[in-house]
């Protein structure tokens, strides 16, 4: 543990010096606390955020999915905008400084296509209202359900707004969205990538023709294994586990991320392993929705990265997240100490960064100048040693989030929006109002 680290960063917000020792000088920025590089969120549904404090009391998986498809079906444009300035400013004042969004509500609940990629530049302005870097993957769903001979279901009324008529369909939709993008908005704050959503909602032709067609270098995310109906559908239709058949059409690869990847063989580990994969594991979101605990030790050792996500945000904490992907392989495996602190930040930062295609947050030259302060004398971290507040701390103790090396939040207020529960507090009332999900199920 380094202390009083003097940090030159350029204009781009990368950190060219670091000096120990250095005493502040007039202007700079201080600050307190034990500071370290802020946490890159790699797996968001930004408005799955609806349905904290009213989804987790009973059902499965698939229930939940049934009121995540309701608030899905109320969003427009505006109202997604909205909502999500407020979950990225929730996500910023608790460390997070980039977030990788798994973007799937495309068009109008009728499946016509906006005008000008409507809800995609929607949550493209959220983030640079809220200020963080923002990774959209753009998400190819192309069907409800596996078929037969390797064809899908067609999607349900509901499930119309995240499709396209085919792989080309999106392909050629993802270029239009590519050029946008570019054209309106600092790579450094908002970039694109792609998402196949699970392999149940893209038919194996279409993997094949995504597989071909889309451009080299762009992140690649996927919903993998994270149920047992998912496996054993997949294995009915394909004779293949997902992981065996994304590898069968050369989609194993480094710029590859696996979502959950709870339920895994250990062919799938070693077909991971071997393509150098990442693993986003989402501790909390799992544990909400009793998906079960992945295999994160044995990922690890395979050679897998593993990167962390709040997921539908029942808990915006990069620090519980962090807690609890050691806790879940305490659980699993009885032993204690599977991941060190060091590597658990690893995990929360600099793997969360790669998966979005993006450098490393730290306080090294080279590294981009994003960091979050935590304040170790709080009720829950006094007497933490400073190299255990992982185990310890929570996003209430942070104390300051600098992006690019500006300050972006402070004691839990946003820095230009204010307190973020005021912003959500207005986007829910909104969701609600415009909102089909059963009156006994809203927020009071």
């Amino acid at each position: 543990m380094r202390r009083g680290i003097r940090l030159t960063v350029d204009s781009a917000g990368t950190v060219t010096a670091a000096a120990p020792g250095a005493a502040p000088e007039p202007g700079d920025l201080v600050l307190a606390g034990v500071v370290f590089p802020a946490a890159a969120n790699a797996h968001s549904h930004a408005f799955h955020r609806v349905l904290r404090g009213r989804t987790h009391t009973a059902g499965d998986f698939w229930s939940w999915r049934e009121q995540m498809y309701a608030a899905a079906g109320s969003l427009t444009p505006e109202l997604y905008e909205q909502l999500a300035t407020a979950v990225f400013a929730e996500m910023v004042v608790s460390g997070y400084t980039s977030v990788a969004e798994f973007h799937y509500v495309h068009h109008a609940p009728d499946g016509s296509p906006y005008p000008e990629h409507g809800m995609e530049t929607a949550l493209a302005r959220a983030a640079v209202a809220a200020g963080i870097r923002l990774t959209l993957l753009d998400t190819c769903y192309l069907a409800g359900g596996f078929g037969s001979g390797g064809s899908g279901v067609p999607l349900e009324p509901r499930q119309q707004r995240f499709g396209d008529a085919d792989a080309d369909a999106w392909l050629d939709r993802f270029a239009s969205l590519q050029a946008a993008v570019a054209a309106s908005f600092d790579p450094e704050q908002v970039s694109l990538g792609a998402a196949l959503h699970s392999v149940r909602a893209v038919p194996e032709a279409a993997l094949a023709r995504i597989a071909g067609r889309l451009p080299a270098g762009i992140p690649l995310h996927i919903h993998l294994s994270e149920q047992p109906q998912e496996n054993a559908g997949c294995l009915a239709a394909t004779g293949l586990t997902p992981t065996g058949l994304l590898h069968r059409h050369g989609l194993l690869s480094r710029r590859l991320s696996a979502v959950h990847a709870t339920h895994l063989t250990d062919a799938d580990l070693a077909l991971l392993g071997e393509a150098g994969a990442t693993a986003v594991f989402c501790p909390t979101t799992e544990a909400d929705l009793a998906d079960g605990l992945g295999r994160a030790a044995e990922l690890r050792n395979a050679g897998v990265a593993l990167a962390l996500g709040s997921d539908q945000h029942a808990v915006v904490d990069p620090w519980q997240e962090m807690r609890a992907l050691e806790y879940g392989e305490r659980l699993r495996t009885g032993k204690r100490g599977t991941f060190t602190p060091a590597e658990l930040h690893f995990a929360a930062s600099d793997a969360g960064a790669a998966a979005q295609g993006r450098a490393a947050p730290g306080l090294e030259p080279g590294k981009t100048c994003d960091l979050m302060a935590v304040n170790p004398h709080s009720v829950r971290t006094a007497g933490s040693d400073p190299g255990q507040l992982a185990l310890t701390a929570t996003a209430a103790d942070v104390t300051a989030v600098v992006v690019g090396g500006r300050l972006r939040a402070e004691n839990g207020r946003h820095a230009t929006l204010g307190d973020p529960a005021v912003l959500l507090r207005a986007a829910l009332a909104a969701v609600d109002s415009a909102s089909p999900i059963p009156e006994g199920t809203r927020r009071r």
